[in-house]
């Protein structure tokens, strides 16, 4: 049950309400297109699962803007067939990021293109921006994913492409992801993280190209480290400085 579901909706505005609690997706947009979600509220406790705040699917040209969001999932997630997505000024935690995915669960999804994520706030969430495909499963395309102008404030895995995600019992972790991924950016990413992982950029072999980072500075925190930037499959193209170096 989701608090509010909009569905096969054309043109739309949903502004200032609060989403309290809710048992699974607190907003859930489907088929729909020019939808704008604005000066929202959304809350769950930190340990409530499934409590996406907004989930995006199979939609085009939706504006997420100005909107809190603190739950016990994706802050903000993005499932097959969305185009034209912008998510900007969303602050986000607790929660699970702000995330594409997961891709490649079920047959016959459709790409998903077009994803801005701009001056965005991360605060004490288990992950920050992020790219998650199963493996052992199906195809599916994602390009032309943008993150920038990133605040991460005490965050877990702030930068993260996974490609072998999968729940604990949930699939196969020896076969590989179907899901080819393409012009995919982080740029502006700055802050602070707990954990050492802080760049996690884990490709099948040849699923992606040209992923780039730039203008990278994330600090640790944590009582070990140093922090590493760990890439697999995927030479990413950088620019300006990238910290931590790696990959």
């Amino acid at each position: 049950m989701q608090n509010l579901r909009l569905d096969f909706i054309k043109t739309g505005l949903v502004e200032g309400i609060t989403s309290l609690n809710s048992k699974n997706f607190h907003i859930n947009v489907l088929s729909s297109t020019d939808i704008t979600l604005q000066k929202l509220t959304i809350t769950a406790p930190a340990e409530s699962p499934n409590t996406d705040g907004i989930h995006v699917a199979r939609s085009k040209g939706v504006t997420i803007t100005d909107v809190n969001i603190g739950t016990g999932d994706d802050c903000v997630s993005v499932g097959d067939g969305t185009s034209d997505l912008k998510v900007i000024n969303v602050k986000c935690g607790p929660g699970h990021g702000i995330s594409i995915g997961s891709l490649g669960l079920y047959q016959n999804e459709e790409p998903v293109t077009g994803v801005t994520v701009q001056g965005c706030t991360l605060t004490k969430s288990d992950n920050g921006v992020r790219v998650k495909s199963w493996p052992d499963k199906y195809g599916c395309e994602a390009s032309g994913i943008h993150f920038s102008d990133i605040t991460m404030e005490e965050v877990e895995n702030p930068i993260i492409i996974d490609m072998m995600y999968c729940p604990p019992g949930g699939c196969n972790t020896t076969a590989p992801s179907k899901v080819k991924l393409t012009d995919i950016s982080f740029k502006g990413i700055k802050g602070s993280t707990p954990t050492p992982d802080a760049i996690s950029i884990n490709c099948m072999p040849g699923s992606c190209t040209n992923i780039g980072l730039a203008d990278i500075d994330l600090k640790f925190t944590g009582p070990k480290g140093p922090p590493i930037a760990n890439c697999t499959n995927i030479k990413p193209t950088m620019t300006g400085t990238v910290n931590p170096a790696g990959c």
